[in-house]
């Protein structure tokens, strides 16, 4: 695996706290009344792809959240493009992709449990 590059680091955490920001700012109520976490983003290194790891509470409805996102992605994006366009020449292209991380490890503790 490829390590990433200062510019990937800083970029992908500009665009994990501008998209964090954009999902806070439209509500829950965008979102089926469902909490969005964006938990991480790892960049190409031309800045051209962003794929983004999203966490959604509660975890039910995520499959209705991640079509409301899909549906979004262009409004998303273009949003991203006014907050970066002094920072970046070309707004990157965004794949989000769900985070189950937690999910594994509330199975795991449960299993733990028994």
């Amino acid at each position: 695996m490829e390590t990433e590059s200062t510019r990937q680091q800083k970029v992908a955490r500009q665009l994990q706290k501008d998209l964090s920001e954009i999902f806070q700012h439209q509500g829950m109520g965008a979102y089926d009344g469902a909490m969005i976490s964006v938990t991480g983003v790892r960049i190409s290194p031309d800045l051209s792809f962003a794929k983004v790891f999203v966490s959604i509470f509660p975890s039910s409805k995520t499959e209705n959240v991640m079509k409301i996102i899909s549906r979004n992605v262009k409004s998303i994006r273009m949003e991203i493009g006014k907050r970066v366009k002094n920072q970046l020449r070309i707004v990157p292209e965004i794949a989000f992709n769900i985070d189950d991380s937690l999910d594994y490890v509330e199975k795991i503790e449960s299993l733990l449990k028994k």
